[in-house]
């Protein structure tokens, strides 16, 4: 998106990790986003030396782009110990609506944060950045990447530098999180095809003289669209479009047209006043088709990009970033073969292809323009409205509740799936998923975890009701790589040593 705005010097002063520049074991994360901040946090958190390049300057801009932080971001910043401070930074959000007829309930969500969060990118930006500085990452910012090469044994990445200076970068692997004109991606010869969905979309960052009843709605007829959502400080992000008002990006933007917009999509425009930001942009629809390409991988927007509605972009990319970074750590530190790294592929690659279908879907929706089409429209609502089931299996796509991984052949009904919190005797899981462990649940006592203390805890369920006797080894990002039905220790510590590498001792 387009904006012009005042940045917000952070000043962070890292201390990188020793051997930050060894290239046999080393990470260099190209993009200071939401995801690449993740990623290189998660990382440097595990012993990991990381690089970060970003080619912007030592700021995080106060304007906002996304800005809707769902469940499943959540839960995973839960693990990390950052889940508090966002809530405590943003609003919260039980329910929306979309087309005035279709409400999407979270409160029944299966999780701890059965709501959405709203907080401006910014400040989750701020959030991340300060765990990156604190856990090592080395961050190279007016740093811009001119190229990147690759060998059997490293990746090398050139960049100038602030002065212009040309240098070369060298790690293990590298991961581009560099937005939609990824320079990552085109450095590795990989497309992007997909299209322009919508043009000339209106953004604003407004004050309302006559706010809306619910503090987040979409709201359409056969011409325009609306939406509106609050940040909680008296400022109201306004997404709209007008058909057949198609202008230039680079044309400037008044509040007297994202007024119109909003009036004919809405039948008023909410006494809009004291806008922060106005900007242009449009929306688009592509993906790669491969997020790796021998030791350099893609995540977040330079892997797939897809319309606002429903406010997935950024958090697919954390999501992303969450699944890689506890790949890679495993496979850095010689706990497992390089072949683990495509199962990040096979996971995630379907997850933006599904975000890209269920967010297009709504704004295609919003843009139905023909009498039959706009009493489809309202008959689908309606129903969706009406029918729980259909209703709550939207929530749990939008909200990344609902995701799951394909299972190998005869693996137990859980693997791959996502765990929600549960109580242990030592804590909460997602407390005991914090430093990129796993989390082996189970009945059985540990006798023996010599050279896993920092890779495995083992726990017990404090509830002893159904499902108690099910032993489950829960991934670092908090999905079932393992689960059993009252196994013998045997078999539990078997498949703890397929997959930490190492053998842990349970008592008999």
């Amino acid at each position: 998106m387009n904006g012009t705005g005042i940045g917000i010097d952070t000043d962070p002063t890292p201390t990188p990790h020793p051997g930050a520049d060894h290239p046999t074991r080393s990470v260099i994360v190209v993009g200071c986003g939401p995801t690449g901040l993740l990623m290189a946090g998660d990382l440097a958190a595990t012993g990991v030396p990381v690089t970060l390049v970003e080619k912007r300057t030592r700021k995080i801009s106060n304007l906002s782009r996304a800005f809707v932080v769902h469940a499943r971001t959540l839960e995973l910043l839960d693990a990390r110990g950052l889940a508090d401070e966002v809530e405590d930074f943003g609003t919260r959000l039980s329910r929306f609506n979309l087309f005035t007829r279709l409400t999407i309930e979270l409160d029944s969500l299966p999780s701890r944060y059965n709501h959405l969060v709203v907080l401006p990118q910014y400040e989750m930006e701020r959030i991340l950045e300060r765990r990156a500085v604190a856990a090592g990452v080395r961050f190279r910012y007016e740093t811009e990447v001119t190229g990147v090469s690759q060998d059997a044994d490293g990746v090398t990445v050139e960049v100038r530098g602030p002065d212009g200076a040309a240098e070369a970068l060298r790690a293990a692997y590298v991961v581009g999180a560099d937005g939609m004109r990824s320079t990552v991606r085109g450095a590795v010869g990989l497309p992007f095809p997909g299209r322009s969905v919508i043009r000339s979309v209106l953004l604003a960052d407004v004050r309302l003289a006559e706010p809306p009843e619910d503090l987040l709605s979409v709201h359409a007829v056969g011409d325009a669209f609306a939406f509106l959502a609050s940040f909680g400080d008296g400022y109201y992000r306004v997404v709209a479009w007008q058909r057949g008002h198609d202008i230039a990006e680079s044309e400037p933007l008044d509040l007297a047209e994202v007024k119109e917009a909003t009036r004919l999509a809405a039948g008023h425009d909410f006494g809009m006043h004291d806008a922060r930001w106005l900007s242009r942009f449009h929306s688009d629809e592509r993906q790669a088709p491969s997020y790796r390409v021998g030791r350099v991988f893609l995540a977040g927007d330079a892997a797939h990009v897809h319309t606002p509605a429903g406010g997935q972009g950024m958090n697919i990319g954390m999501q992303d970033a969450a699944n890689l970074s506890w790949k890679l750590t495993a496979v850095l530190q010689g706990h497992a073969d390089d072949s683990l790294l495509d199962t990040y592929q096979a996971e995630r690659h379907p997850v933006g292809t599904a975000a890209k279908r269920s967010s297009g879907a709504i704004v295609r929706l919003a843009m139905v323009k023909y009498p039959w089409t706009l009493a489809m429209r309202s008959a689908l609502t309606t129903a969706i409205n009406t029918i729980n089931p259909i209703r709550r299996k939207l929530a749990l796509q939008i909200t990344g509740i609902g995701v799951r991984y394909a299972a190998p052949n005869g693996a137990h009904r859980l693997t791959g799936s996502r765990v929600a919190d549960v109580d242990l005797e030592s804590g909460r899981l997602y407390e005991a998923l914090r430093g990129g462990r796993f989390v082996l649940v189970t009945p059985h006592e540990c006798a023996d975890k010599t050279g896993l203390e920092d890779r495995l805890t083992v726990e017990r369920r404090t509830d002893r009701g159904r499902g108690s006797r099910t032993t489950v080894l829960v991934r670092p990002d908090g999905y079932v790589a393992w689960a059993a039905d009252t196994p013998d220790p045997a078999t539990v510590e078997a498949a703890v040593e397929a997959h930490l590498g190492e053998r842990i001792a349970l008592a008999r």
